[in-house]
């Protein structure tokens, strides 16, 4: 191989650390950047197999994806991977205005230079399947049209009210949608099948997978169909989990994942949440039954003109907790009936101001109280709170084999107090009510 087998653009922060943990728990060495690196900051990582950029695109708009995904998509084709990924949310959430994957498989297909981009959403390992073109998930055990879950379907800033992703793509681009089907991938003639839909399609081939057997007959053709018309694929890291088989049966990589032993339990433990997801409202709980002690945020005000004066307080009450021996959540949002998304997108670029502030009262806590461990919840929320700690790369500490998508991560930089952090991002609807616990005492069950 002359590049890596895999490189990839996240676009947020817990999507990108979903990738990482997928492919470094399966012996793939994985890198994630928070930007493109330099090459000096590239060469610290010279031995990774699979290199990615953790992004913000999920919560931008076309003419953001425009000017940055271009410049991380020609950065990303420069390193020569097998496969370059953009790597969405495994529910597909987006608009024509915020998040348009649309938009951002146009960008790839024209920087890669390629006619047809395939597409794989469904990811069994997150209870997310696609059948027939239509996207379903899980929640609380029972299994969802996405159209029809109780979170997504109602998502503050893109909510999913559209199952068959074909005609959901058709509202962000102009380009061509044909489905790979179960029915196609599983045939005696798959080959043949999948050659003509990407022999006469100019556009995006969506491929089902709905179980493991049809993961594996997807990562196949995924394989099949990029190394006739080009590396770039979209899709979320259900793209990952259906390479590895395949690049298993290639020899690309070894039979065994890699192992990952418990590190243990810290003392204290801090957590910004910007999350309004029921999930996260019932870790906060359960994390409160468990000793942490909760403060409750005002996201108006963290945005307002006196958000230097609420982060301030954020942090006075914050440390004060943490130096009586105390984990600590901070939050915006305690579940969907405390949602102040309305009055919050009434403020120009009120949300990436959200995030940023999270992200300052945390880095101040973790500088204030020598911190080790920390989690960052809420996908949007991570992207922009991330970029405060001033952290330059993550690599995976100790993947969660019971809620795969949030791992606990070892975060890399040239500053002193984040250098080192053991971090976790978590999207709003991943983990089970433990989490916050689970992370405390460093356990992978």
């Amino acid at each position: 191989m002359d590049g890596p087998l895999v490189s990839y653009y996240g676009d947020d922060f817990t999507g990108s650390t979903d990738v990482m943990e997928a492919l470094a728990s399966n012996g793939v060495s994985t890198v994630l950047f928070l930007d493109v690196p330099t090459p000096e900051l590239l060469a610290r990582f010279g031995d990774c197999r699979a290199i990615g950029i953790a992004g913000t695109s999920r919560s931008e708009t076309p003419a953001w994806m425009g000017e940055y995904l271009t410049r991380a998509f020609e950065w990303l084709n420069s390193l020569g991977a097998d496969i370059c990924h953009y790597k969405v949310c495994s529910t597909f959430d987006s608009s024509p205005e915020i998040g348009n994957i649309g938009k951002a498989i146009e960008i790839g297909r024209s920087v890669f230079g390629q006619s047809v981009v395939p597409v794989i959403v469904g990811a069994p390992q997150l209870k997310r399947y696609t059948a027939f073109g239509n996207l379903f998930a899980a929640y609380q055990g029972r299994i969802f049209r996405i159209d029809r879950h109780p979170v997504m379907s109602r998502h503050p800033v893109t909510p999913m009210d559209e199952a068959d992703l074909a005609v959901h793509l058709s509202k962000q681009t102009r380009l061509p949608v044909l489905v790979a089907d179960l029915v196609a991938i599983t045939a005696t003639d798959a080959d043949a099948r999948v050659d003509e839909l990407a022999s006469a399609l100019q556009g995006i081939l969506l491929i089902d997978v709905d179980s493991e057997a049809t993961q594996e007959a997807a990562g196949r053709q995924l394989l099949r169909v990029t190394g006739r018309s080009g590396s770039f694929v979209a899709g979320s890291s259900g793209v990952e989990y259906a390479l590895l088989s395949a690049w298993r049966r290639s020899g690309f990589i070894g039979s065994s994942g890699a192992e990952f032993p418990d590190i243990g339990p810290v003392d204290r433990l801090a957590v910004v949440s910007g999350s309004v997801s029921p999930t996260t409202e019932r870790q906060i709980r359960t994390a409160v039954e468990n000793g942490f002690e909760s403060i409750a945020l005002d996201p108006l005000t963290l945005v307002s003109e006196h958000g230097e004066g609420a982060v301030n307080a954020a942090v006075e009450a914050g440390t004060q907790q943490l130096r009586q021996g105390k984990s600590v959540i901070l939050y915006t949002a305690l579940g969907p009936s405390a949602d102040r998304g309305a009055d919050i997108d009434r403020l120009p670029g009120a949300r990436h101001r959200l995030g940023s502030a999270l992200g300052t009262i945390l880095r101040r806590l973790i500088e204030n109280e020598r911190l080790s461990r920390a989690v960052v919840a809420g996908g949007d929320t991570s992207s922009h709170a991330l970029r405060q700690l001033k952290i330059d790369a993550l690599t995976t500490l100790l993947p969660l084999p019971q809620t795969p998508g949030s791992p606990l991560c070892l975060a890399h930089g040239d500053y002193q107090p984040t250098n080192g952090l053991q971090i976790a991002l978590k999207g709003g609807q991943v983990g089970t009510d433990g989490y916050f616990v689970q992370i405390r005492e460093g356990r992978k069950h």
